[in-house]
């Protein structure tokens, strides 16, 4: 029943987004260009077939890979209060994209995303091998943070000696949006966290023998080393392609997994991994609509409305582990 809703209310977003946005467009005109007469070639069609079905599709891929994300990194450091952007694997991409564009020049696709592959790759394995010494929680937290700190002042470092235009393009990237991402890169983009999406869904049975410790993990035959390596792999593609391609996108992965185990009242990963998905998709198409609110063709930032819904939440988990 739950997870019916949760797919009737992605429905509903992802049509809502369609059918509104900055510029008004009256339903019944967005109804025949959508099934009456798909291939008309008008500014109305350009934008609905052009701008508001891929940003939708942009905003639906992302918030799953960020939600499946953010549960893997949480269950592997089994710290509730672990994330993309926390411990430092956003901070990586954002570097390594900064270095991409600001050094190398014009680069996008593929380059981008090997650009952003590599940054979040080096976080996390600098956070695998501190994980083996650093045993407490918190402690692992302000690795992370520590993580995002350094790679925050090379970032400016980076900018400082950079031209007027780089910095500017990549001040806008790091806002967030699901605009990047036109019709020519679409597959590609749905292909590469498709890929990391099943990837994730591949870990579901080790992670659940991981969660009870790596001694009943390998008495389980689990394979610790495998499920290292595949944690690495997994949120690393998909930190990276949607960080790329959408900026450092703020919250989600942190606080998504929180409320799909609200929802689901259970710690397997079999509910946890879809519900995660779906609710990441859920708010990032929000925040897409959100967004659109704004007349005149504007757009509001996503990472000015993703806090709303992220702080919250990551506010009643620290109350309540204090509780």
């Amino acid at each position: 029943m739950t997870r019916t809703i949760s797919l009737a209310l992605l429905s509903a977003l992802f049509i809502l987004n369609i059918f509104t946005g900055s510029v008004h467009i009256p339903a019944a005109e967005i109804w025949e260009i959508l099934f009456a007469s798909p291939s008309a070639d008008t500014p109305m069609s350009y934008i609905i077939h052009a701008i508001r079905i891929p940003q939708a599709l942009t905003a639906l891929c992302t918030g799953a890979a960020l939600g499946a994300a953010g549960l893997l990194l949480q269950s592997y450091f089994r710290n509730q209060l672990a994330g993309p952007s926390i411990l430092g694997i956003t901070g990586g991409s954002n570097l390594a994209v900064a270095i991409g564009v600001l050094l190398l020049g014009n680069i996008s696709g593929l380059q981008l995303v090997g650009c952003a592959f590599v940054g979040s790759a080096v976080v996390l394995l600098m956070l695998v091998g501190l994980s083996l010494l650093v045993r407490n929680d918190i402690s692992m937290l302000i690795v992370g943070i520590l993580l995002s700190y350094i790679t925050s002042a090379i970032l400016s470092l980076l900018q400082f000696q950079s031209a007027a235009e780089g910095v500017q393009t990549l001040m806008v990237w790091g806002m967030g949006s699901f605009s990047q991402v036109g019709l020519s890169q679409l597959p590609l983009f749905v292909i590469l966290v498709a890929t990391g999406l099943l990837g994730s869904a591949l870990l579901i049975k080790p992670l659940n023998g991981w969660m009870m410790g790596e001694a009943y993990a390998r008495n389980l035959g689990v394979s610790t080393t495998a499920v290292r390596w595949g944690v690495l792999l997994v949120t690393g593609l998909l930190c990276a392609v949607t960080t790329a391609w959408c900026g450092p996108i703020a919250f989600v992965g942190l606080s998504v997994p929180h409320i799909a185990r609200m929802i689901c009242r259970t710690d397997n990963h079999r509910q946890l991994l879809p519900m995660s998905m779906t609710l990441g998709a859920c708010i990032t198409l929000l925040c897409l609509w959100l967004s659109t609110l704004p007349d005149g063709g504007r757009t509001l930032p996503i990472n000015a409305l993703t806090p709303l819904f992220g702080v919250p939440v990551i506010l009643y988990v620290l109350l309540r582990r204090k509780m």
